[in-house]
């Protein structure tokens, strides 16, 4: 039994994070649009339906195929930090490591170019085609989910008495939206409409329209905002102190998003293709390489030897994430020895009967690896809100739920259309915890750069016009040349698990892919957080409470620490694809939150 079907239809398929953005994307496509133009679109309506989770001040790495070149790549969202984020600039601020919230850790807003990138070169629509959805709920409302409501909350004495930008924009006559009533951002609104009429002046041309949209935000009148915005007001951060940015206009202006090619590789058959080591999206392709050598399918699905190999597996593929993951354009990241065979033969040989409680990175081509030592700073006194300051995820915890509270963040879309085009991205940062609403704007910055490190000479060390080692990590799958599937969860760390969790399933196991994304989840804390202040638990292990008896007993019995969360609550993955025999296009999107939707036709 599964909540709902395997969608299959002929025409296009659309899943996501949130319904809205789901029926943009298919809207799009009926109005004639390809698999670009509808996830440009459901992208933007994420920017307004999810503002606990991404917005335009925020970033998305966005892997596609396009059928006519047959080619796999990815548009890299991820904006860099500032040319004046340098680790003497945080010292001598008296700082040991980048706050995760506040303005010092924005870097440049990557997802809106990346988006406009998407559309001008592979869609076939006009700006104002694509943005007229988000422009629509933003001005005249959307109903709030109840995480977003629960977050405004818990914010809500921060936005009346720090952030006061931020509670013009969320809070409604100076209370929390009610979950499920409808919120307006207008300012929001009238941004998008003053880049679209800029677009328009720009003249009669579609791409001439798209560029000319891209120099508003990144060299026009959103830049020029942000700069005097951050040059002229002290904000509030997780430090319990008021600092300034450091990200200016001209570290806008100097920014284009660019077109990279994906790292891949095979696994049974197909070819999987992730981001670089600039996000952490190889770390799936290790934990491929490592899990290759096991005969899963034996194992028995949710069994206590399939669970304790994939986590096993996971902890030493996280290790070399945290060793050796960064900006490649910045340090030398050995990518080919880390994927190679016989290193990967070697690192196999580690999984062993029992759980391991010790942080393993390898040592490829050689190479020493190094991981700095994370930080135990105890976050600064004050209110609840001040709390959820210092913890640089965007999940707001409410200070009455159990430390057992299952956390998520971030949104993912995926689409396909019947040319054979695909596409797959996980949009985030610029949530509304992070920083304050920028005056005029109506959207926060992200702080993306809290994932960098202030200690020199690792490959994630701070650097100016350096990209901070994301977490965003969409997957794409090609055979024989096609777009075979696209996925992706929300998740920080975890979306790396998750989604191979459903892959598996999926491939190992033969389970369709609602069934796949239904499946049991669950996550190893072995390894440190990518987030300020960058928590981890050696042996613990979060997973849902339907997890089997048999399967928990097991586990517990080789050494892993159970931590017990709510049924249904670790991820939203949410995938599309193509059936290889008959060419159907398939659409599942999970039920966790009650608020990720797949439609197909």
């Amino acid at each position: 039994m599964t909540t709902r079907p395997e969608l299959r239809g002929t025409f296009g398929a659309v899943s996501s994070t949130h319904w809205l953005a789901s029926a943009a994307g298919m809207a799009t496509l009926e109005a004639g649009g390809n698999a670009f133009d509808a996830a440009v679109a459901a992208g933007f309506v994420l920017q307004v339906v999810e503002p606990h989770l991404n917005g335009p001040g925020g970033d998305v790495p966005i892997l596609f195929f396009d059928a006519a070149s047959g080619r796999a790549q990815v548009i890299c969202g991820q904006g860099p930090m500032p040319q004046a984020a340098t680790p003497a600039a945080f010292r001598a601020l008296g700082l040991s490591r980048i706050p995760g919230s506040g303005v010092l850790p924005a870097t440049v807003p990557g997802a809106f170019g990346a988006w406009l990138k998407v559309l001008e070169e592979h869609g076939t629509m006009r700006l104002g085609q694509v943005l007229h959805h988000a422009i629509g709920y933003a001005a005249h409302g959307y109903p709030v989910l109840p995480k977003a409501a629960e977050a405004i909350a818990v914010l809500a004495e921060l936005f009346r008495g720090e952030w006061a930008e931020s509670g013009r924009t969320y809070l409604v006559d100076g209370a929390p939206p009610r979950p499920r009533s409808r919120l307006r951002n207008v300012a929001l609104a009238e941004t998008y409409r003053r880049i679209l009429k800029e677009a328009e002046a720009a003249g009669p041309g579609r791409e001439q329209q798209i560029r000319a949209a891209h120099r508003a935000f990144y060299g026009g009148f959103v830049a020029e905002t942000i700069d005097a915005h951050l040059r002229g007001t002290d904000v509030l951060d997780s430090t319990g102190r008021r600092h300034r940015g450091l990200l200016t206009g001209d570290d806008m202006a100097r920014w284009e998003p660019r077109t990279e090619a994906t790292v891949s590789r095979d696994y049974r058959g197909l070819e999987v293709h992730k981001p670089g080591p600039w996000s952490q999206g190889p770390v799936f392709l290790q934990q491929l390489a490592l899990l290759e050598g096991f005969d899963l399918a034996a194992t028995g699905l949710d069994s206590s030897d399939h669970l304790h190999t994939v986590i096993e597996c996971a902890k030493l593929a996280y290790a070399d994430r945290e060793a050796w993951y960064g900006d490649p354009h910045f340090t030398d990241v050995p990518l080919a020895a880390l994927l190679a065979d016989d290193y990967t033969d070697d690192r196999r040989r580690l999984v062993g009967d029992l759980a391991s409680d010790t942080l393993r990175p390898g040592a490829p081509a050689g190479r020493s690896p190094r991981i700095p030592p994370p930080d135990r700073a105890d976050p600064p006194a004050g209110p609840h809100w001040q709390g959820q300051l210092y913890d640089g995820l965007p999940t707001v915890v409410p200070p009455v739920v159990a430390a057992t509270e299952a956390r998520g963040d971030t949104c993912c879309l995926t689409v396909t259309d019947r040319h054979g085009n695909m596409v797959a991205a996980t949009p985030s940062g610029g949530w509304l915890k992070s920083s304050p609403v920028v005056p005029g704007l109506g959207f926060p910055l992200g702080t993306r750069g809290q994932m960098a490190w202030l200690e020199e000479g690792h490959p994630n060390s701070l650097a100016p016009g350096k990209r901070p080692r994301t977490t965003l990590s969409p997957t794409l799958v090609t055979q024989e040349g096609r777009a075979r599937l696209a996925f992706g969860t929300p998740g920080g760390d975890q979306q790396d698990q998750w989604t191979l969790g459903f892959f598996l399933a999926h491939v190992d196991f033969g389970l369709d892919l609602q069934r796949a994304v239904e499946t049991l989840a669950f996550h190893s804390e072995h390894v440190p957080s990518s987030f300020t202040p960058r928590t981890y638990r050696p042996l613990a292990v979060r997973i849902e409470s339907r997890c089997p008896d048999e399967t928990a007993s097991g586990l517990t019995r080789r050494g892993h620490i159970l931590v017990p969360v709510a049924d249904w609550s670790l991820g939203k993955v949410c995938a599309v694809g193509v059936e290889p025999g008959d060419g159907l296009l398939l659409a599942a999107a999970s039920p966790r939150g009650e608020q990720a939707y797949a439609i197909a036709r």
